[in-house]
């Protein structure tokens, strides 16, 4: 099997006269447009500086103002015009630079751009029991226990604050008390259902108090009743589990999860999902949260603007990561030049051949210091090397908090000081400035240790994807895709695993690491992946900024499919396909496209496009 390197492709195939025509047309409709491309240091390492769609933001309660500031800070990206943004990501990575450099199919390639909207790139959870999850209906399991829809509105905003601080004791008071105006039972009644409800942990009781009711909230037992759910409120013929789907657009998953816990106030750690989707996207997936009501999730749609929730039902069970079947892939790629030969080929090779199953590019982070080279020096124990990779300057593009903070900590090397420079305290280099100024800079292993473990290993992770990549590159180089000796046990082609780790001065007979949690066992994963229910479509468009297909909100709210011309000046490739759990989509479209999907490199087709 022919394979092909990605250094022989050019980022801008040679355009046939038609295109070369179509391009002054082109520059004047993107100048009619005067959009300028969305740039967000934060974005997986697949987004690329595309026209924006005007996107939604969620309602946050008041109550939680200082952290939503910093969730703004994070989520708000820094204007600026496409030019400016790829000069930035010159310093970016490119395929190459991961291992990625094979190709297995034969066809001639041609240019698209990926994700020029979220909107052009929706997945679809497929379970465990091979059921595609889809957002088809905000009904309500009916429930005879369930509150009535006054628990939701007969807290006043200042009581729920109060309440909220009493519940997460942020204060030193022992109980908040509500006057109750027009005093009735069931006016009592219904109170004491809204605080219990929505405030887990909280006790209630009704005094007297110069002749007036009060309801009394308390805590019930201790800082723990907030992470365990009362029991004694949950109907026991109820399943303890809320299952529901999840449809978000341009968020990920756990930053979705993190505004569910705030509203519902609760802990995120009660939720529990199959797998994590991209954050510039829309995702369907299903979600299951622990004694928490399908009616209080449902209410939440009032207010939620990028994100919905539906198909409510209760289960005895959690998700479980992992335990997923798979994603099916709906994808758009705008301003194609292949010709419709070079298409069909393109996708007939996709479905019969399948591609290389590389771990994608937004494994590796999206600036000059990539995540793998912080996890090769956890490996090899040095611990001064982490805390310099993570805090010190780098050139591309970063939200300007982040490079003064940098610039501060390479100035003084004081984490008080540099702390200082940063709103935003959850990122991975605020939480490791406050292990360093918790326990010194001679401790910082432990001041690494603050960073959330899945957050930790993710740089392991990174440098065994490196690894790997770089692997099956050299052994798809010398062998090809015929089975060979070596390609399940380290003999013949594990010589090279030993040379590469050799060079970074690691033992690949010996991973284990003085700290339980960064010693790697290592598995196997598969080189070939040829995916499923392959579809897709040529379709023609005028306006960049059309949707080219109908979403499932769409569809629940009645929009109609986009009437698109039959000669339009664009052409978009519709493609669909599933995948098994942890490979990439971008991988499978690098297949199809044979270029490189990086950012740096996407951001320069797209900058040109814009000319």
């Amino acid at each position: 099997m022919e394979t092909v390197e990605v250094n022989s492709v050019s980022l801008k195939r040679p355009r046939s006269e038609d295109d070369v025509a179509n391009a002054d047309e082109i520059k004047r409709q993107k100048i009619l447009e005067k959009s300028k491309a969305e740039n967000d240091s934060g974005q997986s390492i697949e987004n690329v500086t595309e026209q924006p769609e005007d996107t939604k933001s969620e309602i946050i309660p008041t109550e939680e103002s200082e952290e939503q500031e910093e969730e703004e800070l994070e989520d708000s990206d820094e204007d600026g015009d496409p030019e400016s943004f790829a000069d930035m990501m010159k310093h970016g990575l490119t395929e190459s630079d991961v291992g990625i450099t094979k190709f297995v199919s034969s066809h001639k390639g041609f240019s698209g751009i990926l994700k020029e909207r979220y909107s052009d790139f929706v997945v679809h959870e497929i379970g465990k029991d091979g059921r595609v999850s889809h957002l088809d209906d905000f009904s309500v399991p009916v429930d005879d226990e369930d509150p009535s829809e006054e628990t939701f509105t007969v807290l006043s905003d200042e009581d729920k604050q109060r309440l909220e601080e009493l519940q997460l004791f942020k204060n030193k008071e022992t109980s908040v008390a509500i006057e109750v105006i027009e005093d009735t039972k069931e006016k009592r009644t219904i109170i004491h259902q809204a605080v219990k409800s929505l405030f887990p942990g909280l006790e209630t009781k009704t005094e007297d108090r110069d002749g007036k009711k009060y309801i009394i909230a308390y805590h019930a037992a201790g800082k723990k009743a907030l992470a365990n759910p009362r029991k004694h409120s949950w109907p026991k013929s109820r399943g303890s589990y809320c299952h529901f789907v999840l449809y978000k657009e341009n968020k990920d998953t756990m930053d979705a999860i993190n505004v569910l816990s705030k509203f519902l106030r609760v802990k995120p750690n009660i939720f529990s999902y199959m797998g994590t989707k991209d954050k510039r996207a829309i995702t369907v997936q299903e979600i299951a949260v622990l004694r928490i009501t399908a009616q209080r999730l449902a209410h939440l749609n009032k207010c939620l603007m990028n994100f919905k929730l539906g198909n409510f039902s209760y289960k005895n069970h959690p998700l479980k990561l992992g335990e997923l079947q798979g994603n099916h892939f709906t994808v758009v790629l705008r301003n194609i030049t292949g010709t419709d030969e070079q298409i069909e080929q393109a996708m007939h090779s996709l479905r019969e051949i399948g591609f290389i199953n590389y771990y994608g590019m937004q494994r590796f982070g999206t600036t000059a210091v990539p995540t793998y080279q912080i996890g090769r020096a956890i490996l090899q124990n040095n611990w001064n090397e982490v805390m310099d990779l993570i805090l010190k300057p780098r050139p591309g593009a970063e939200k300007g908090y982040l490079v003064k903070c940098r610039e501060e900590w390479a100035k003084t090397k004081d984490p008080a000081a540099a702390l200082k420079k940063l709103p935003v305290k959850r990122c991975v280099e605020g939480q490791l400035l406050r292990g360093l100024l918790k326990y010194g800079m001679k401790n910082i292993i432990s001041a690494f240790g603050i960073i959330p473990r899945n957050n930790r290993l993710m740089y392991i992770h990174s440098y065994q994807s490196y690894v790997w990549n770089n692997m099956v590159s050299k052994r798809i180089e010398e062998y090809g895709l015929k089975a060979v000796p070596g390609d399940l046990i380290l003999k013949g082609v594990g010589e090279a695993y030993k040379e590469m780790l050799v060079a970074d001065n690691l033992d690949i007979n010996n991973m284990r690491h003085k700290i339980r949690d960064y010693s790697l066992s290592g598995a196997y994963r598969k080189i070939i992946i040829r995916p499923q229910n392959v579809n897709w479509e040529v379709v023609a468009y005028d306006d960049p900024k059309i949707p080219l297909f109908t979403t499932d909100l769409d569809k629940l709210e009645g929009k109609p499919l986009p009437v698109l011309p039959t000669d339009g000046k664009f052409r978009a490739l519709k493609m669909e396909f599933s995948l098994p759990p942890s490979t990439y989509a971008t991988m499978a479209i690098r297949e199809v496209l044979k270029m490189d999907t990086s950012i740096k490199n996407q951001t320069q087709l797209n900058t040109t496009w814009l000319r």
